[in-house]
């Protein structure tokens, strides 16, 4: 301990030099930095290292070095990468580890290669699902490889790619979790590039291709085969001039077919074909056709809306479903024919600039609405059936003709509730009605039943304004009277207003039903069925009469009437 008496000796410096040398090595080590190590000792389970700064040597698991493939190489004095987990664990050692060193100086290698745009060595060493595992050669980082990038082509077998060393390009890294994603099939596609670029630049719009290979095909074309150096896309639209579904409908694989260019993208490295271009085009032969003309036509698609019908192969016509049926609502083309029907069709529309050509299915038949008004026409009673009913109408199928007429409530009775008259009503009832409307441009039919019956109205037809008449009291209530004229099957409302010309004597309780008494006609229009009754204009006519015929007030006062008087003493002081 005298060393330490005095600090000032030469000895004591020499030890603080060699202290603080020391520790300013061991502040240089940080957890979780790779260091270099050197072996200093090997034996059956463990491999020792020194590293400057460090208190003891850490060791290094002899199974860790067999698995990273580096004990043959792990000899004394050789260096060796390792990762400083632990400066000092519980136990006072030190830990390190080689595998997880070379994995970060793996992904180092990795994320460089990704940013450079570099391809990297790699063989697959075994599948998952979705693809396969690549292992990096260089580092043995482990990535992924979707099945679809595996080869440019659909490859059944990849036995033959198993721990081949293969280049690869990163096309995915995910450096939060440590993924990587790679590709083999970019890099073909970037060697074959240039060779493609080379044998598109060969053809041009117009060339014919010959004895093209089937090889495949898709739901919107076919894919030939071009002298084993080109695959080129034939679009469905660009197969025929008839209508195809699938193309798997006109070709089989390995089947050779003629080409005509049509289009080269030298950018895409893609050219498009077609077959239908190669034949005459058959809307030449349009000019055979005549508008309004009947033509068996055969049927080759059927759609919601309709069927696509050909005049002859390659000559695609559509029938629209609005043209299947003069009767039928919403008539369905689906239930009517099958393909491969032969119809007979008119020719409505030609349209040479569209290429399109309309045909009418219902035109053959005579229209059932023209045949009904030449038949049956306006005014005509004829038999019917009830159809069906909804909250207002019926609808009645008519005589023979497969025709609904409409059959407003309205037009059910002249006198009875148009909506009690409805409910009557039911499918399958016979009704003997009038027509009273035709509209065959809209194909619509109005019936009425009511005027197959004596409009009670007609009692009114020898009748004018101001004209007496006697009724009924039916019923009474605070708006007025309802009373049946003498002969006549309607009721009729008389207001309050109307009861009588003294407001004292204008009330309905007056009345309790059954009586007869007179009453005058004040409105009468038997077109708009309006007819108006009055009690009062009968009294204000009597008395105009009566005062007209006496002319003294004594004479005036024998009549019944309590305003008569006054009338008359006016009537005498203008004399």
């Amino acid at each position: 301990m005298e060393i330490y008496k005095d600090l000032k000796t030469p000895a004591s410096k020499e030890f603080e030099k060699l202290l603080n040398s020391q520790l300013s090595k061991t502040k240089n080590l940080v957890e979780g930095k790779i260091i270099e190590g050197k072996i200093t000792k090997i034996t059956e389970k463990f491999a020792f290292l020194f590293i400057e700064g460090l208190k003891s040597e850490p060791m290094l698991d002899i199974n860790e070095l067999k698995s990273m493939g580096l004990y043959d190489k792990a000899k004394v004095g050789e260096k060796i990468s390792v990762l400083l987990e632990r400066i000092e664990d519980r136990n006072g050692e030190v830990l390190v580890s080689a595998s997880k060193a070379q994995k970060i100086k793996g992904w180092d290698k990795l994320v460089e290669a990704y940013e450079k745009n570099e391809s990297i060595n790699g063989k697959i060493t075994s599948k998952c699902k979705g693809g396969v595992i690549v292992e990096h050669i260089d580092t043995g980082s482990l990535m992924f490889c979707p099945g679809s990038q595996i080869s440019d082509k659909p490859l059944k077998d990849i036995s033959h790619l198993m721990n081949e060393p293969l280049k690869f390009a990163l096309i995915k890294l995910d450096k939060i979790r440590g993924n990587a994603c790679v590709s083999r099939r970019q890099i073909i596609t970037s060697n074959k590039k240039g060779d493609k670029a080379k044998i598109v630049e060969k053809y041009k719009v117009g060339d014919v291709i010959k004895n093209a290979t089937v090889k495949g095909y898709s739901s919107f074309g076919c894919f030939f085969d071009v002298n084993s150096e080109l695959d080129v896309l034939v679009h469905l639209q660009e197969i025929s001039y008839s209508r195809v579904n699938h193309p798997e409908e006109v070709f089989n694989i390995g089947e050779k077919h003629d080409l005509l260019v049509i289009s080269v993208d030298k950018e895409k490295l893609q050219v498009g074909c077609s077959i239908k271009q190669l034949s005459p085009d058959p809307f030449e032969h349009i000019s055979n056709y005549e508008l309004n003309k009947k033509y068996k036509v055969k049927v080759v698609k059927l759609m919601d809306f309709g069927a696509f019908c050909e005049l002859e192969p390659g000559l695609s016509t559509l029938l629209h479903s609005s043209e299947l049926s003069w009767t039928k609502k919403n008539p369905s083309a689906k239930k009517m024919f099958k393909v491969g029907d032969e119809i007979e069709c008119v020719i409505t529309e030609i349209d040479k600039e569209k290429r399109r050509v309309a045909i009418s299915r219902r035109l053959t038949d005579e229209n059932p609405y023209q045949a009904l008004e030449k038949k049956y026409p306006v005014g005509t009673e004829i038999e019917s059936i009830v159809n069906s009913l909804n909250e207002y109408a019926i609808y009645v199928k008519l005589s023979d003709l497969d025709i609904d007429g409409f059959l407003h409530c309205n037009d059910l009775s002249y006198s009875g509730n148009p909506e009690e008259e409805l409910a009557k009503y039911k499918k399958g009832d016979k009704l003997k009605v009038k027509i009273l409307e035709i509209k065959i441009d809209q194909q619509k039919v109005r019936v009425g039943l009511k005027q197959t019956q004596k409009d009670p109205l007609s009692w009114f037809e020898n009748k004018k304004v101001n004209d007496a008449i006697t009724v009924k009291v039916i019923s009474s209530d605070q708006k007025g009277l309802v009373v049946s004229p003498e002969g006549c099957e309607m009721n009729f409302t008389i207001k309050k207003s109307q009861i009588a010309i003294n407001a004292a004597d204008a009330r309905p309780g007056r009345f309790v039903g059954g009586e007869r008494i007179d009453a005058a006609i004040a409105e009468i229009d038997i077109n708009k069925r309006k007819i108006s009754l009055s009690i009062k204009l009968l009294e204000e006519l009597q008395n105009k009469e009566a005062v007209s015929k006496f002319g003294s007030e004594a004479s005036g006062k024998n009549l019944p009437f309590s305003s008569l008087s006054d009338k008359l003493k006016k009537n005498t002081e203008e004399k």
